[in-house]
């Protein structure tokens, strides 16, 4: 994204701001409007260009859409109007239109219902309007376009909406690179907020069939360009950067494969909105992206959303919320009103044979002593395939929670698995302590956390995390729970404990329970010297309590 275009967007924000739109989640909602109907517009001089083309009558196929009397709701049609006409044609005509596509456009529909405009001082609205028609999107790469709404979405770093906020960028980008998502994998985030999850999960899968992918600092590109520096020099600078690959994913066989396999649910018609957007600039335009509640019965989910499995599964779902029992969902295995409980007991349900989750969760899942804490847990470590529990530091989060977190990383065993209680108790749960993210973790400047990009544990975790994959999970970095290292070792990162050993911790999975010991340094004194010097000192007491016991009887 070049400094003219970052400029515009940042006129944008600037205006809307100023005109009164002051809550982020809001104004970026409201600019996602204005870009999609500015893409459909565009999107239809394509399609008209290409009907001229093979020689069709552009209206007779039904394919447009805005066909005969609709195509004045066309952004090109309307952009020129100004004041009120303008505020009132858009408001009243143009939102109901695209609402009322359902037969035509069902994602379209879905995107505009109930939408509102929330940009009431017109001279407002034809200032962002304006900013947005000088961005021909058409012209652009995905790339491109996906920068641009990555830039609107860090405004959201200074604010949070009912308690919900993104999951940094580091924390992602590990949890993605874990589970490793590929073509052909139905990928879901039962709590997708934004969408980073599932964009973090199309890059990765760009990356992956593209011929000369980018490597990128997880501090963005311009993080590189304010020290002046290409990324092979940064990272000879500091071995810790952590980075994420980019490409155009031009070796994808199937597009309409990789659009088809993204599924996103949120309770939040705005963030739906918001994270459909951020797919379409992504270059997914037909995700299955829908407005929902995960956990209820009567949230709005259908058959299918019930019954789907998924191939990979990430998420970081609230953790606050508790539900009506008469409302949760019937078909999870926990009966808990606790939303981490249930968040959890959803995802476990939703993922395929052989599919692999991550999810983070808060720290009191690991360790809490109810019995439903502990009959979660026992299902998880009894039926699938528990491979690692990450440890973060307790300021991730912030400045919105200082609660402490870890990273579940577990699969679902493939259909038709034997289940053998001794076999599977011999099985190992990998444990990893990130004490560093990259970022301060006690410092909190505009709005986020300073970058310490020399402080991030994260890369050597992706390192050992590799190894172990490739030796299809049989050698397990680190050393074993109950290890007594030798006096002066570092102080571990990662370690490991069998299955069986978990299970007579009642379950209990927080990482500090198995963290193996470093021993005391020996003392380097001769201890019948030692002896002596002990015997001296109690000589010395006993003389003082002597003397002193004499002068108590002299006053008596």
């Amino acid at each position: 994204m070049n400094t003219e275009l970052r400029r515009k967007l940042r006129r944008i924000t600037n205006i809307l701001w100023a005109g009164g739109v002051t809550n982020p989640v809001t104004y970026i909602e409201q600019i996602s409007y204005l870009i999609y109907l500015k893409l459909l517009d565009e999107e239809e001089s394509s399609r008209e260009l290409k009907a001229r083309l093979l020689g069709d009558k552009p209206n007779a196929n039904g394919a447009l859409l805005f066909p005969k009397q609709a195509a004045r709701y066309r952004w090109s049609k309307w952009r020129f109007k100004s004041g009120r006409d303008l505020r009132d044609f858009v408001r009243d005509q143009v939102f109901p239109y695209m609402g009322n596509l359902v037969k035509e456009e069902p994602q379209i529909a879905e995107y505009f219902r109930d939408a509102v405009l929330e940009i009431v001082d017109p001279n407002v609205l034809k200032q962002v309007i304006d900013e947005i028609d000088g961005i021909e999107f058409a012209k652009l790469g995905t790339d491109v376009k996906g920068d641009i709404f990555e830039y609107l979405l860090t405004h959201l770093g200074q604010s949070a909406l009912n308690g919900q906020f993104r999951t940094p960028r580091q924390i992602r980008t590990m949890m993605v690179e874990m589970v490793a998502p590929d073509l052909g994998d139905t990928i879901y985030d039962p709590a997708c907020g934004t969408g980073g999850f599932l964009i973090d999960a199309v890059e990765y899968i760009l990356a992956k069939y593209s011929t000369e992918p980018q490597e990128v600092p997880i501090y963005g590109e311009e993080w590189l360009e304010k020290r002046r520096q290409k990324m092979d020099e940064a990272k000879r600078e500091i071995p810790t950067l952590q980075t994420y690959r980019k490409g155009p994913g031009e070796k994808i066989p199937d597009w309409n494969l990789l659009e088809r396999s993204m599924y996103g649910i949120d309770v939040s018609r705005q963030l739906m909105r918001i994270a459909m957007m951020n797919l379409v600039l992504h270059g997914i335009r037909h995700a299955l992206v829908k407005r929902a509640n995960t956990l209820s019965d009567m949230g709005g989910l259908t058959e299918d959303d019930l019954y789907r499995k998924y191939k990979v599964i990430l998420s970081n779902p609230p953790f606050a919320g508790v539900l009506p029992k008469e409302s949760i969902r019937k078909d999870l295995p926990t009966r808990s009103k606790k939303s981490e409980l249930l968040f959890l007991g959803v995802m476990m349900e939703a993922l395929a044979p052989g599919g692999r989750c991550a999810v983070v969760v808060p720290e009191g899942l690991l360790f809490g002593s109810t019995k439903a804490h502990v009959e979660l847990r026992r299902k998880l470590v009894e039926d699938y395939g528990l491979l690692a529990v990450v440890s973060l530091p307790a300021g991730v989060f912030k400045p919105y929670a200082g609660v402490k977190t870890g990273v579940l990383v577990f699969r679902r065993p493939s259909s038709g698995a034997k289940k053998d209680k001794k076999a599977k108790h011999k099985e190992k749960v990998w444990f990893y302590e990130v004490r560093a993210d990259g970022f301060d973790p006690d410092k909190i400047s505009g709005g986020g956390r300073p970058e310490t990009p020399e402080r991030n544990d994260i890369p050597d975790l992706l390192s050992q995390w590799d190894g172990y994959k490739k030796s299809g999970f049989k050698k397990i970095p680190g050393v074993e729970s109950g290890t007594l290292l030798p006096p002066g070792s570092d102080e571990p990162r990662c370690w490991w404990s069998s299955i069986k050993n978990v299970v007579e911790n009642d379950y209990n999975l927080a990482a500090g329970r198995y963290k193996p010991q470093i021993a005391e340094k020996a003392p380097d004194e001769d201890p019948a010297e030692l002896i002596r010097e002990t015997l001296a000192i109690e000589r010395e007491i006993a003389a003082g309590l002597e003397k002193l016991l004499l002068e108590v009887e002299a006053v008596v």
